[in-house]
């Protein structure tokens, strides 16, 4: 039990604290990702008409990963569509913790991967070009703040999208 009531106090104190750490002075505790962070992504097999089509599981932060820390994602052929809305599938895991980022799980137990709600976003697309496929590289940051920001980061061109995922309220 702490001798102070005050919780306005207690993160003016933490806050002031945090401030001291960043600028280098005191020491920081670190814990990092309690949990991997997967994008559901197309599978390249071929899709059946009628049936949604097959996905696949890419680790964009792996477990461990520190607060503050940004990742270059290490996959291949991947393309974003721009200009209508698309649904972005998030899962979790805490028994993954081995896999690094650019990992791909084909196949996973419902007991491994936990869908967290999918995001629903649209990225802006140039004029005229709305629903175009646009290959993109991805970046990934996970904040101090509890957000995982995902950068589409356009291949072979200037543009660039975030996507943000809010870890902390998903965990709830």
């Amino acid at each position: 039990m702490l001798d102070r009531h005050d919780p306005d106090l207690a993160v003016a104190l933490g806050a002031a604290w945090y401030g001291i750490v960043q600028r280098g002075g005191g020491v920081r505790i670190k814990a990092g990702s309690a949990r991997s962070y997967y994008l559901g992504i197309e599978s390249s097999l071929p899709a059946v008409p009628g049936f949604a089509p097959p996905i696949e599981a890419l680790c964009v932060v792996p477990f461990g990963l520190e607060e503050g820390s940004s990742l270059t994602v290490p996959a291949e052929g991947l393309g974003l569509v721009v200009g209508e809305p698309t649904e972005f599938r998030v899962f979790s895991s805490t028994v993954r913790p081995e896999d690094q980022t650019g990992k791909r799980l084909a196949n996973w137990g419902a007991d491994e991967l936990a869908e967290l709600p999918p995001v629903v976003a649209e990225l802006p697309a140039e004029t005229g070009s709305a629903g175009t496929l646009v290959p993109v590289r991805l970046r990934t940051e996970l904040t101090e703040v509890g957000t995982i920001q995902l950068w589409c980061d356009q291949i072979g061109g200037d543009g660039s999208w975030k996507l943000e995922f809010d870890i902390r309220e998903a965990a709830k």
